[in-house]
């Protein structure tokens, strides 16, 4: 029996981004989810447990620092890497994701390339 496709959470606010990475994931041989608001992406990823989240921080409802801390601090779900998106750009807003628990930070607009690779390396090291 092959590898079982791994489950990617895609959560952006903005319908042809998630569309995008969508599309991308699948052609890729993810199995994804989309949520378009924090409090989906929080129902969506403890009901689902995917084995990584690519978390937008501006977000509707439930910003991402906040989605990523909640399921950070609960050990059900510690273990998810999340990938965070963002158009802020600042070092601080860098360091405050990866103080909420943030696996790794990319930048809008990203490469699909690039975060690609970042997904393949995130999930490889969490194994």
């Amino acid at each position: 029996m092959g590898e079982e496709s791994r489950k990617i959470l895609i959560v952006d606010d903005e319908p042809d981004v998630a569309s995008l990475l969508n599309l991308m994931l699948k052609s890729k041989g993810y199995e994804t989810i989309i949520a378009g608001d924090g409090q989906e992406a929080l129902e969506k990823a403890r009901h689902e447990k995917p084995d990584l989240i690519v978390l937008d921080i501006m977000l509707p409802r439930l910003d991402g620092y906040k989605v990523a801390r909640m399921l950070k601090f609960d050990e059900k779900f510690s273990h998810i890497p999340i990938i965070m998106v963002t158009a802020k750009i600042q070092e601080k807003d860098k360091k405050t994701g990866l103080e909420m628990g943030a696996d790794a930070y990319v930048t809008k607009p990203f490469d699909t390339a690039m975060l690609l690779e970042k997904i393949n390396e995130v999930l490889a090291k969490s194994k």
